[in-house]
């Protein structure tokens, strides 16, 4: 089963890739980005190395408002946030890993908040942090 979160962060606090990867790393998550990765112009599917071995996601940048409109709930919590970042696995547990940790990391070190489209539930990082460790020891 794929995991689908989408983080909403201001534009101006979207990570380029070194800080992104910083705060993977800050976070103790084994997980580094690719070089392929440049905000607001990758679309699709984003390789990462996870443990070491090829890993990855599907990602995609767009501006908030439609999502929000859909997602009214979500509304009162993203605030002035104005930039959705969709974050989606293709059902590979090392993929569901990927997607937690980088969500993690945009909400812990980002100001994103992230939300569940599946579950229609807000995501602390904290519960996103203990998400992807708990999905990581899962793996091989």
């Amino acid at each position: 089963m794929s995991v689908s979160l989408s983080a909403i962060l201001d534009r101006s606090d979207v990570p380029a890739l070194e800080a992104l990867n910083t705060a993977l790393k800050g976070l103790k998550f084994k997980l580094s980005v690719d070089d392929a990765y440049v905000p607001f112009e990758t679309s699709g599917y984003l390789p990462c190395t996870l443990n070491g071995e090829d890993g990855g996601l599907n990602i995609r940048f767009e501006a908030a408002e439609a999502y929000l409109g859909q997602h009214p709930q979500s509304r009162s919590e993203a605030g002035a946030r104005d930039t959705l970042i969709a974050l989606r696995s293709g059902g590979d547990p090392r993929e569901d890993v990927c997607v937690l940790m980088i969500a993690a990391a945009l909400a812990h070190d980002f100001g994103a908040i992230v939300h569940d489209p599946k579950k229609n539930v807000l995501l602390p990082a904290e519960k996103l942090v203990s998400q992807a460790r708990g999905k990581f020891a899962e793996l091989d």
